[in-house]
Parts: structure tokens; sequence; C-alpha cells
């Protein structure tokens, strides 16, 4: 599927989904928003991808919302940022609750919707010299992108408030510290980095991997009993699979395994 906003490539089991507005920071328009969920829509039905790289072109990972367009919208902004999200939170919702591995490729900047998109991967490979800001009460308005739900869930709530309402830039280092990004790299190694991780994901076990996503994210919010019940689900059904017969016998018979995904 051809897209306007946005490009996608499946190869080798790994889906390279970028933010392609390099001229507008990858800011998200009412276009990127609806090819960004009609993208992660046709990687939920592939089932030949096991791992998504999320990047950025250009510059910047992401700038946010499109503001120049929510300006140009000003007389009816209801209307328009409730398009916006009404495509922009589903795919946030597909990369968090699909099954495949997400890593995020971060350079530049990500501000506003782009903190919440890239707070949606499960592993965060950041430059040395990019920031981070929330943005949103800069502009007179409240957080989305779901943003708002995953800074107090990484960072706490303390330091959640002090980002949402000063909106202070975040360097990069702090960003690691505060446990908002996986890891720090030079500049020049974000994309590699980054693409190896997605590589190594795809080919490891992606039912088992989905399993853990399902398990950590449903852990802040499920009672214990009801966690060790859902943990005990997961990991029976998950014994029927060729992943975890060859990662058993891989590690008797001391070699590495070999998995299909399946």
């Amino acid at each position: 599927m051809a897209y306007e906003t946005i490009l996608l490539d499946v190869r080798d089991g790994v889906a390279h989904l970028m933010l392609n507005r390099p001229e507008n920071a990858n800011g998200i328009s009412l276009a990127l928003a609806r090819d960004l969920m009609d993208a992660t829509l046709e990687i939920a039905d592939d089932p030949g991808v096991r791992a998504i790289l999320l990047t950025g072109a250009g510059a910047r990972f992401c700038g946010g919302g499109d503001v120049k367009e929510f300006a140009g919208h000003v007389d009816n902004l209801t209307p328009h940022l409730r398009a916006v999200l009404a495509h922009l939170h589903p795919a946030v919702e597909q990369l968090v609750r699909g099954d495949a591995p997400v890593v995020a490729a971060v350079q530049g900047s990500a501000a506003g919707a782009g903190l919440g998109l890239m707070a949606a991967a499960d592993i965060v490979i950041a430059g040395e010299s990019a920031k981070f800001v929330m943005a949103y009460t800069a502009i007179g308005v409240s957080p989305d992108g779901a943003s708002s739900w995953f800074l107090p869930r990484l960072v706490g709530v303390r330091r959640a408030l002090e980002l949402t309402l000063t909106n202070r830039a975040l360097s990069a280092h702090e960003a690691l510290e505060w446990g908002l990004v996986t890891k720090v790299v030079p500049d020049d190694d974000v994309q590699a980095e980054a693409a190896d991780l997605a590589a190594r994901l795809a080919k490891g076990p992606t039912r088992a991997f989905a399993g853990a996503k399902r398990l950590i994210h449903e852990s802040l919010q499920s009672t214990f009993e009801t966690h060790l019940a859902l943990e005990a689900e997961l990991i029976v059904s998950g014994g029927a699979t060729y992943d975890a017969a060859e990662g058993m016998r891989s590690f008797v018979e001391k070699r590495p395994p070999e998995f299909r995904g399946e």
C-alpha cells in the first residue's frame, strides 16, 4: 500500500516504519495520522512481521502535532483535532498492543505527540544530542498521543508534572537517567544501532515476545492474583509452540536456538 507521509518496507521480518515529513519535522498532520493508523494495521495483518523499527526522516524524529496545520483550522479546531486523534490514537494502540517488539530510533528531538509515539516503543535508542519536550501547554492545550499515560509510568508523577507544566527540554542523558529512553549512542550511530537491534529481535521467539509485552503492560493495572493467573495462562499456552520446544532443546544441547516465530 502506498502512503503519502510515511514509508513502510518489510524485509527480513522487520517492518521499517518511517515518518516522512522531514521538511515539517515529521509533524503529525491529519494525513500523517491517517497513514500511521493504516500502516500499523497493515503491519498487524502481516504474519511475516516479527519486529518494528520506528524512525523519522531527516534531522528530527518527530516534532509533535503539526501546529501550522492546526493554526489553519483555528476557527474549527475541535473537529480537526478530533479527526487527527481518531487516527493517531489507534496507531499508538497498535504499536503497544501488537505482538511485534517495537524499536524506536530518535535523533534531533521528540516533542509532544512525538514523545508519546516514541514512548509507545518497547526499546528506544537515542542520539546523544537528542532533546525531549512535552510542549503542549506552551501552545495552550493538554497532552495527547498517550504521552500523559506513558510519562508518569516511565519517570514518575512528580517529574511528569514538571515536564508537562514547564515544558523544559530533557537532554538525552537526562532521559536515559530518568528511564525515558533505553540507550544513548553517538548521533551517527542511532539508525544503525536501532536497525541492528530490530533485526536481532526479528529472529527471536515472536509469540513469547508478544506474551511478555502483554504481561508487562497489564501488570500496571492488574491485581497480583489476576496477574499470576495471566502469567500461568500465557506460559502454559506458549509451551505448545515450536519456539518453546526449540528454546528448551537448544538450552539442553548447548547451542544457539533457531526460532521460527511460531
